[in-house]
């Protein structure tokens, strides 16, 4: 359940931009941090300004997107809505002036929306689902925490150095209760059709794969074929391939939390 209190933190900043959203039950403060800047406008099928964006640039490639899975939830949305946007990739390791005028707490994804730029990838996506209604993204409310755990329990596997410690087994509960969702109701969360929460587990499932396989050569077992053809289906679309981050930042994200 979302906190009163944050709950009316984001209510009061989507009023403000002149939204009026339902707010989901699953609602996370997911953010990850920048800065130099490098402006690159993609262009979609769509005749309106382009909508300016701050994401994490990459720290092994110069001109690429960064590991950032929250700020990829909101270049999916963008990119499955076809509206243009103008990127601007951040260095976090030393952000700039400009940038931290913009995100006093120097973090990302933030997108400038009438006229105000705005944090929280929940927010950002709520933002758009009702400025670019069409295709609609939304998840109903009760599907819409379908999957919700994995990441976690993913966090918990990669940072554990204990092979007995209940991690692994934690995350396998989690992709097997995963992998009976998709069997009765899939082939995405919602159905035959993409929704916002697939747009929101897929980067970190993204991130599962490259980070498990390098880290602890693990990867999702065979016994669990709807969870990989999940993966597959959804690593797959050009939205996904337009808005990935290179393996390589990936396992650099990762590394602090897997040695420290």
């Amino acid at each position: 359940m979302l906190a009163p209190s944050m709950a009316t933190t984001i209510s009061s900043t989507i009023k403000q931009l002149g939204f009026n959203l339902p707010l989901s039950n699953n609602l996370n403060r997911h953010r990850c941090f920048t800065a130099r800047r490098r402006n690159f406008t993609v262009m979609a099928m769509s005749a309106s300004t382009p909508l300016e964006i701050c994401v994490k640039a990459s720290t092994t490639t110069p001109n690429k997107l960064g590991d950032c899975p929250f700020c990829q939830r909101v270049l999916l949305t963008m990119e499955e809505k076809h509206v243009p946007y103008d990127l601007k990739l951040v260095d976090l390791t030393n952000k700039p002036e400009w940038f931290l005028s913009i995100s006093p707490e120097g973090k990302v994804p933030v997108v400038k929306l009438e006229d105000k730029w705005v944090p929280d990838s929940d927010v950002i996506t709520q933002a758009l689902e009702e400025k670019y209604p069409e295709p609609p993204l939304t998840t109903p409310p009760e599907k819409a925490s379908v999957g919700s755990k994995i990441f976690s329990t993913f966090i918990g596997f990669i940072k554990s150095k204990d092979p007995s410690d209940g991690t692994e087994q934690a995350l396998l509960d989690e992709l097997t209760s995963f992998n009976d969702y998709l069997k009765d109701n899939g082939p995405f969360i919602n159905g035959e059709k993409v929704s916002a929460a697939d747009l929101a587990l897929g980067p970190k499932l993204y991130h599962l794969e490259i980070a498990l396989g390098h880290y602890k050569n693990w990867s999702v077992p065979d016994t669990l074929p709807y969870v990989k053809s999940y993966m597959k289906t959804i690593f797959s679309l050009d939205s996904f391939i337009n808005t990935r981050a290179l393996p390589e930042d990936v396992i650099a994200g990762w590394r602090s939390k897997v040695m420290g």
